[in-house]
């Protein structure tokens, strides 16, 4: 690349970063036209968008999970998918299928693809852990290729691509549990609690009047490609990446980095996708925070999300009442975030000496 080349590219990446900044506060200012509180909830919604992954919703009824999604497809003008996942719904329900058809010119009979409602930029999964393993399998394909598979051919799916799953934490019975394969491919685990006494009085004022002034499209797809491209394009520091490389390791009980509470409290670890996820959705937050580059808080902010869905308690945890946000939460607390603080630790100290 010439200098002149760098220069332009450069100049590109200045200004979409500050288009970046606009949009996020256009978007913050159309979701609040329907949406009350939930600040955190939207900021992990975004970082999602703008990083490329997917999420998985966990609250109760009535947290307006559903209402969410659809106003950020809304706002983002995107092609909006709803699947009320059942425990009769079969993979081509989610699909497609072929169907035979008469070709009105010449007669003839042929099967022709439907297809189905994965077939949107914004697909919202309910209740995804109601539905079979089997369908389930057909969403994970969606979610990880981009693409499906029907009767043998493959088909891609529309770009920009998400699906946001959402969950129930307090009705089990009639459930299939995800497993940790499908778990693993969520960016986030977005968990959307009660709203203050102030935001539920808003929330009733708000529902019980006047129709909300209508949400208006901020951003296309075509342009939340180029920011999905830009944010992969942010630097994060070696000091950085190092930290959530060893926030995921210590995460794992048979890792030497493991502080007493994960050994104690948890049978599985994270895998690296976390430290990907990590990273990658410090990127997205710095950007939209009006940062080039990632910091260790980004890292820190983003580690209950990132991690609560894939790491695995165990029996003591549970009779403990020990969940895993604090597991994560003591993790955060017991790990150097700086190599000038790794002497001080004994586990690092014995690694590094090495």
């Amino acid at each position: 690349m010439t200098t002149v080349e760098a220069r332009e590219t450069t100049a590109g990446d200045v200004a979409l970063a500050e288009r970046l900044t606009s949009v996020r506060s256009r978007l913050l200012a159309e979701l609040h036209k329907v949406i009350v509180g939930q600040d955190a909830v939207i900021d992990q919604l975004l970082y999602t968008l703008f990083g490329g992954g997917h999420s998985l919703i966990i609250g109760v009824p009535g947290l307006a999970k559903t209402l969410l999604v659809q106003t950020v497809a809304r706002a983002l003008d995107l092609k909006f998918s709803r699947i009320q996942f059942t425990p009769d719904l079969m993979p081509s329900d989610i699909t497609g299928t072929d169907l035979v058809q008469e070709d009105p010119a010449s007669g003839r009979r042929e099967l022709v693809f439907v297809p189905g409602p994965i077939f949107g930029n914004i697909v919202l999964a309910d209740e995804v852990n109601r539905t079979p393993p089997k369908t389930q399998a057909a969403l994970l394909e969606a979610m990880q290729e981009h693409r499906v598979t029907v009767q043998g051919r493959t088909y891609a799916l529309p770009e920009p691509f998400f699906v946001f799953a959402t969950q129930n934490p307090i009705e089990l019975e009639g459930t299939y549990p995800l497993p940790e394969a499908q778990l693993d491919r969520f960016m986030f685990s977005i968990v959307v609690e009660y709203s203050d006494e102030d935001d539920e009085v808003a929330i009733v004022q708000g529902t019980t009047g006047a129709p909300p002034e209508a949400v208006q499209p901020v951003v296309s797809g075509p342009e939340l490609l180029s920011l999905q491209s830009l944010v992969r394009r942010v630097p994060a520091a070696d000091e950085v990446v190092r930290f959530a490389v060893r926030l995921v390791r210590a995460s794992r009980p048979d890792s030497p980095l493991a502080p007493e509470s994960v050994r104690k409290y948890l049978s599985y670890g994270a895998s690296v996708r976390a430290a990907q996820y990590l990273v990658l959705g410090g990127k997205a937050r710095a950007l939209l925070y009006g940062r080039s580059y990632v910091m260790h808080e980004d890292i820190q902010t983003l580690a209950l999300p990132v991690l609560r869905h894939r790491i695995l308690t165990n029996f003591t945890a549970t009779s403990e009442g020990v969940t895993t946000d604090k597991v994560i939460k003591r993790l955060l607390e017991e790990t150097p975030t700086k190599e000038s603080e790794l002497n001080k630790d004994e586990r690092f100290k014995k690694i590094f000496a090495s």
